[in-house]
């Protein structure tokens, strides 16, 4: 079904990894030749720096070698970052699976965060969603889309197989990738450089797990 964004109403800040899969057809997060990495996180080292929360909406945190978002009620957006500052365009890399729950969902990354109210999003769903958005003081919306829908994609691996995503943020152009197709790409110019980050969501159902691993930033 459809997934309207705004139907996600909480913006608590949490997020949780743990082991990522890898399928045949699911590529995986490596320095592309030539590339400046920025910054990079395997998630084997649980003190490295990422927001751990938990509450009665989900709970973030590290576990088993990777990043877990767990969220436990419907309508709730969660999201989590490595507090860095990237003051110019990057590239992101980072492998993504459903661990559990439904998949009415919707996860990614996050880049040119400025604060809990103002950044971009990037988020495929479990069962085969995509979409390109911003939070601009504290409302979201969907920039990928005339009516704030995600829109189906082919590219996606449904279900709990495992995804490999790239974001582009490079000067006003806004570009996902998905397993190494290009999936959505928008223009905009609200915001420059900022952290990174991790964020998933549920809509109408209760109840999904996460788990990122493999967390690249590069200089495009």
């Amino acid at each position: 079904m459809n997934k309207k964004i705004l139907l996600a109403l909480s913006t608590l800040m949490i997020a949780v990894m743990a082991c990522s899969f890898n399928t045949a057809k699911t590529p995986t997060a490596q320095a592309p030749s030539g590339a400046q990495v920025l910054f990079q996180d395997d998630f084997s080292n649980p003190d490295s720096g990422w927001d751990r929360a938990q509450s009665d909406f989900g709970s973030t945190d590290y576990s088993n070698g990777s990043f877990v978002i767990n969220i436990a009620k419907a309508n709730i957006y969660i999201f989590a970052n490595p507090s860095q500052a990237f003051q110019n365009d990057v590239r992101i890399e980072v492998d993504a699976v459903k661990a559990s729950g439904t998949v009415d969902n919707a996860f990614g990354a996050l880049c040119r965060y400025q604060d809990p109210d103002n950044y971009y999003f990037f988020e495929i769903s479990s069962d085969g969603y995509v979409g390109i958005g911003i939070n601009k003081a504290g409302v979201k919306t969907l920039l990928s889309s005339s009516d704030n829908n995600m829109v189906p994609d082919s590219s996606i691996n449904q279900g709990d197989a495992s995804n490999h995503l790239r974001v582009d943020c490079v000067g006003s152009t806004l570009t996902l990738y998905v397993n190494g197709t290009q999936a959505a790409s928008v223009t905009d110019s609200s915001f420059t450089g900022g952290d990174t980050g991790v964020i998933a969501e549920t809509f109408t159902v209760a109840g999904t797990e996460i788990q990122f691993d493999n967390f690249f930033v590069y200089k495009p």
